[in-house]
């Protein structure tokens, strides 16, 4: 594996993971306000992330390459309302996007098609990402963040069910049968 290559994706492995953080101190956050159904959002939001990370986990171990785990900064734990939460959530998923299109012109750059192509998928999920995060946003101005409709919206987040995207496993060897 093409070595700047391995460490921009190291350094994406660190940047899901804090993503998991960022969106399980958010669940606390919503969970302290008694709005679970925006906690199980986040909550589920945080496996995906930890899947995004596994996903990093296992390209760069299937194509020879070495994983180099670093220490993950603390997210904040509070915000100054729903909406503030869930506008952070958004420019946080801008953020990733911008860090998954530069992996993509690091591939481009270095020729590597594999990598090139492993990341289309990553493409496709920040598109979805932004979408819900601001839809969220959007709602929640359209209500002005408290009140009924601050319940209803609570209700239809709860809904919310974590599906792994197909072929991908939290634990290398799981869909195998091992532990």
């Amino acid at each position: 594996m093409n070595e700047k290559i391995r460490i921009a994706l190291n350094e994406q492995i660190n940047a899901e993971l804090y993503s998991s953080y960022l969106y399980l101190s958010m669940a606390s956050f919503f969970k302290r306000l008694n709005l679970e159904g925006f906690a199980r959002w986040l909550e589920v939001q945080a496996m995906e992330e930890l899947t995004h990370a596994m996903k990093f986990f296992n390209f760069i171990n299937e194509r020879g390459g070495k994983v180099d785990l670093t220490s993950i900064d603390g997210p904040p734990t509070s915000w100054d309302s729903p909406l503030s939460a869930s506008e952070a959530v958004y420019k946080h998923e801008v953020k990733v996007t911008g860090l998954i299109y530069n992996l993509v012109n690091i591939a481009t750059e270095e020729k590597d098609h594999a990598t090139s192509n492993f990341l289309q998928w990553f493409i496709t999920e920040q598109v979805e990402e932004e979408t819900s995060a601001e839809a969220i946003v959007q709602k929640l101005k359209l209500i002005g963040g408290e009140g009924g409709g601050l319940y209803l919206l609570d209700q239809e987040l709860a809904q919310r069910v974590f599906t792994p995207p197909p072929g991908t496993t939290i634990l290398a060897g799981a869909a195998k049968g091992g532990a």
